[in-house]
């Protein structure tokens, strides 16, 4: 385990299919090589995609991932716990129907990256053992590293407040 410096990180990833290139609410190409101009807050004009959008979702080799109510503590929990057993503290965590958001120290840089992929492949292996088939999570992740003590407070209540979109919710106050 790394044991240099540690630090606070917001990480997201999405599951599979859950935002393409082309997608309607913005998008972003890799390393930006691309300038979009819209995003969800303020999206471009219907259509401006499409063409984008379809050649994305026939590359698919399986419709986007989608995960029922009773999936998301199945994955969640699993989640969390192998971040857990890598050595992450984890405040915060949900996992709604397209994506997670988890608050966690971790040692830096490549350590977040690398410990989310590695939730993604527990958690799935996890979901296969009660019978999930076929492609659960994208590629990569995000994490972005927490500036300051009201940043993590703005972003442990913004996770929680997924629980009103339905997300499966768990924070450090629930214990384990």
């Amino acid at each position: 385990m790394n044991t240099g410096e540690w630090h606070w990180f917001h990480c997201t990833t999405h599951t599979y299919g859950a935002w393409l290139y082309g997608d309607p609410r913005g998008f972003r190409t890799r390393h930006h090589r691309e300038h979009i101009e819209g995003d969800y807050k303020n999206p471009l004009p219907p259509g401006t995609y499409d063409k984008q959008l379809q050649q994305s979702h026939k590359l698919l080799k399986q419709p986007p991932v989608n995960l029922a109510p009773e999936w998301r503590p199945v994955f969640g929990m699993a989640f969390r716990d192998k971040l857990q057993q890598l050595g992450a503290q984890v405040l915060c965590f949900n996992l709604g129907n397209t994506h997670v958001h988890v608050l966690a120290k971790m040692p830096i840089e490549p350590v977040p990256r690398n410990w989310i992929g590695q939730a993604k492949m527990y958690s799935n292996m996890m979901g296969k053992k009660q019978g999930w088939t076929g492609k659960l999570w994208a590629v990569r992740c995000k994490a972005a590293r927490i500036r300051d003590r009201q940043h993590q407070l703005n972003t442990f209540q913004y996770i929680l407040d997924h629980v009103r979109e339905g997300a499966w919710i768990w924070d450090f106050r629930n214990g384990l």
